[in-house]
């Protein structure tokens, strides 16, 4: 009898939570998704739970998968813009800004002065709008509602322009191959300009209200702690890299457009509330980060030029024969280009890298050990956006 019970506790079918040994076979299944509110978006994740305790989560995922890279191979590089903007439908010009970087690369395009200056405008008024959808959502992931509705009202603001601007509020075919494609008018700069007076007089408020909320930080200080070691291991990018103290932003360290000509700070988490890397320092980061896109659009107040929105692009665009990889910081992280052409009117092949997908992949490494509730803490604290992980 010695020797089975030897054998069963070396069985692979025995893991260890906290103290204690369980048997798999003790463990509960559940699904959170594929629609709960909780997974920002068409996610299922299988958890494994002893009681309250997680001892094993599986993403799956898929479910808005649309065949973006194969549509791509039979799209006119015009035509790939409206598709990449539905990946992060969040950050869309951000979408498109990385990907009109790279066919410029390749045809060696000269975007004007006045559009580059619009791109980098409109790029940190979406971090702001897609770090606003963070605050109010991950708000009412523990509990609180008020904070989401602050959070709309000042991001209305931002898809209002957007909307002048493209004629969409959410997928919006802006940027084009060349610079943008439509202007700003000295009205709509005049509105970014009180824009962010208000916001960053606003945000300060909405970080009392939750950030230094103590059961706020009681739900996120010391939970889904994510070491440096661990951000590197499984190449995290983005503010959930940025949370563990690691001080890395393409629009620093690779700059692309003309982010070299801006003075702004990389916000990085410091273990304020909690130990470093925790689902609060992450928070911290996203709203820091916003003040510091404030600071940068009023750089830009200050130095747009007057002058042409779009460079000289030919009607029918084919792109040199070869291959390229262009990186831009996107809201979520590191968004990456790699396209490869054969010289005709569609790309031969277009791959996307996504950070979210990236990070989402940490979830099976965070989750042992977690009670339920701070799973889903966790999980909000990533803010992923499936359309763009699962493409």
């Amino acid at each position: 009898m010695a020797n089975q019970h030897d054998n069963h506790e070396t069985n692979e079918d025995v893991i260890i939570l906290g103290d204690q040994e369980v048997l798999k076979s003790d463990l509960l299944t559940l699904n959170m998704g594929p629609q709960h509110p909780a997974t920002h978006g068409v996610l299922r994740v299988e958890i494994k739970t002893d009681s309250e305790i997680v001892a094993e989560a599986i993403p799956h995922l898929g479910y808005l998968h649309r065949c973006m890279e194969k549509h791509c191979e039979h799209l006119d590089y015009r035509g790939v813009i409206p598709f990449v903007d539905r990946m992060d439908y969040l950050a869309s010009m951000s979408m498109e800004w990385g990907y009109a970087l790279t066919i410029e690369k390749m045809l060696g395009t000269e975007v004007p002065r006045r559009a580059q200056y619009i791109r980098t405008m409109i790029a940190e008024l979406q971090r702001i709008a897609s770090h606003l959808m963070f605050y109010g959502t991950y708000a009412i992931d523990l509990g609180a509602f008020s904070p989401f509705l602050y959070a709309f009202q000042d991001r209305e603001e931002i898809l209002r322009l957007f909307e002048e601007l493209s004629g969409a509020r959410l997928l919006y075919n802006y940027v084009w191959i060349g610079g943008v494609w439509n202007d700003i008018s000295d009205e709509q700069l005049k509105r970014v300009e009180n824009f962010c007076y208000k916001m960053e007089e606003n945000m300060k408020k909405y970080d009392d209200l939750v950030g230094q909320n103590h059961i706020f930080v009681g739900r996120t200080a010391n939970v889904g702690v994510i070491s440096k070691d661990l951000a590197y291991d499984f190449g995290l990018t983005g503010p959930v890299l940025r949370g563990s103290g690691i001080k890395w932003d393409l629009r620093k360290d690779r700059p692309y457009g003309i982010y070299n000509e801006f003075d702004f700070d990389v916000p990085v988490g410091q273990g304020l509330k909690g130990q470093l890397g925790d689902c609060w320092d992450r928070y911290y980061v996203r709203v820091q980060e916003i003040f510091e896109s404030i600071k940068i659009i009023r750089q830009c107040l200050d130095g747009i030029e007057a002058g042409p929105v779009m460079g000289k692009v030919s009607k029918i665009i084919k792109v040199p024969a070869g291959e390229i990889y262009m990186r831009t910081e996107c809201p979520r992280g590191e968004l990456g280009y790699h396209l490869i052409s054969d010289g005709g009117k569609t790309p031969y092949r277009l791959k996307v890298k996504s950070p979210c997908f990236t990070n989402v992949s940490i979830l099976p490494e965070l989750a042992p050990g977690q009670m339920v509730a701070d799973l889903v803490a966790t999980i909000g604290s990533i803010d992923i956006v499936l359309g763009e992980v699962d493409r």
